[in-house]
């Protein structure tokens, strides 16, 4: 059995051929450069071709084919939806991948999924069966092992963080991307930081020689090394609702270990320590002295590994090929 991991991200899918134990053989990346629909899809099939050949593989030799994408993959039918990438609201993407590797299993997960499974398999959280990487960036969201199984959910859903409430009242604010998201991902600490300034006519610190619209996450983790009063407010609410979230997940589902990823761990690694003393506030007690926080050791590479992983799983399942 061949074993192919591929990695979708927003611009860019990154690819490997895989041995057994989910270490990687041969490695390949190609830029989407503003592709959309089936464009993208083709240039995953010249991915995955490439490999093959890099790897010598026969057209006639069997092959478990697992892929990452930056949304909800739906296991039911195999399409998915990637709102970073135009035409892709539904897209049938294991069907195109069976009709261009006929003798091939394909699964398609979510990025979360996959961020969990490579941790787990080549990451901070090898040889957890119990374990949620939370992948702060642009949104919030999260991967969930138990028991040694990923959690999908009824509509494959499962994991949508940034939604969760931990800051009442009720805004309006929450309606686009919910209220954790709108505090602690890379956009929502902008967004915090815009308004704090708005509403102080008299602040003059470090984010004040910047346009509004033009602050973004990275300036305000820049500020907060001058000790900026408006990045230490907007931080301090991230931080707390970090350590809010991950004891909502001790609580809920007694994991061995909590891995922070994404864009934003980063610059908030080194806030671990902080977001663990805000979760034995909250959590079941037992459970959080049961588990550690650590920062994601694949930092651009869980994704891949994680593919790498499900390929491995799907392919071990059956040697039946059709």
């Amino acid at each position: 059995m061949v074993y192919i991991g591929l990695d979708l991200g927003g611009t860019k899918v990154s690819g490997a051929l895989f041995l057994e134990t989910n270490n990687i053989l041969i490695q390949e990346t190609s830029l989407l450069e503003g592709r959309e629909g089936s464009d993208v899809a083709e240039l995953v099939f010249s991915l995955c071709e490439k490999l093959l050949a890099l790897g010598s593989i026969k057209s006639d030799d069997e092959k478990s084919i697992g892929i990452c994408i930056p949304g909800i993959a739906y296991s039911k039918t195999g399409n998915v939806w990637a709102p970073n990438i135009p035409g892709w609201e539904n897209y049938p993407l294991r069907d195109d991948l069976l009709r261009r590797f006929p003798r091939s299993r394909v699964i398609v997960e979510s990025d979360r999924t996959c961020y969990i499974l490579g941790e787990a398999s080549q990451g901070v959280a090898k040889g957890c069966n119990n374990a949620i990487f939370m992948a702060v960036g642009t949104g919030i969201g999260a991967g969930i092992l138990i028991d040694g199984r990923v959690l999908h959910g009824n509509s494959d859903i499962v994991g949508a963080t940034g939604w969760m409430a931990l800051k009442p009242p009720y805004t309006t604010d929450y309606d686009q991307c919910g209220c954790f998201e709108s505090y602690a991902s890379g956009t929502g600490i902008a967004i915090q930081a815009r308004k704090l300034i708005s509403l102080s006519p008299d602040y003059n610190g470090q984010l004040s020689g910047i346009q509004l619209e033009n602050i973004t996450a990275h300036e305000v983790f820049d500020a907060l090394s001058n000790n900026d009063p408006v990045a230490i407010k907007v931080l301090e609410t991230a931080i707390e609702m970090w350590g809010m979230a991950s004891a909502n997940f001790v609580s809920l589902f007694n994991p061995e270990m909590v891995v922070f990823g994404g864009g934003i761990f980063g610059p908030a690694a080194v806030f671990i320590d902080r977001i663990y003393q805000e979760a034995q506030k909250w959590a079941q007690p037992i459970s959080i002295k049961q588990c550690r926080f650590a920062v994601t050791s694949l930092p651009n590479m869980a994704g891949l590994y994680g593919a790498g992983a499900i390929a491995i799983m799907n392919g071990k399942k059956s040697s039946d090929i059709k």
